[in-house]
């Protein structure tokens, strides 16, 4: 039956706490980027650094939510989940954003 209720609310739940990881973790880096930009002094590497993680977090909140919806609609259709390409591309683009910041900072 699709857009049915899963017959096992275990699914809509593990579901639910990985959406609610991706959040944790999106609020993780807005408190990063808020320390960096008010604690660290004003440079333009800091700064850099500081919307770095601004961008990382709003990236991870907005995949979160787009694999919640994805994997729901699946759960509740009975297919197989889809894989998921948020988590290597936000940790791709925090660790690449913080290296080049790092490496501006120590040269």
């Amino acid at each position: 039956m699709p857009g049915s209720d899963p017959t096992d609310p275990r699914y809509s739940l593990a579901n639910e706490r990985t959406f609610l990881a991706y959040e944790r973790t999106a609020v993780g880096l807005l408190v990063a980027a808020v320390g960096a930009l008010n604690l660290l002094r004003d440079s333009w590497a800091e700064t850099l650094l500081g919307v770095a993680l601004l961008v990382a977090a709003a990236l991870t909140a907005a995949l979160g939510m787009r694999r919640y919806r994805e994997a729901d609609a699946a759960i509740r259709e009975g297919r197989a989940l889809p894989p998921s390409t948020a988590v290597p591309v936000v940790f791709t683009t925090v660790v690449v954003l913080v290296l080049l910041v790092g490496l501006s900072v120590v040269v």
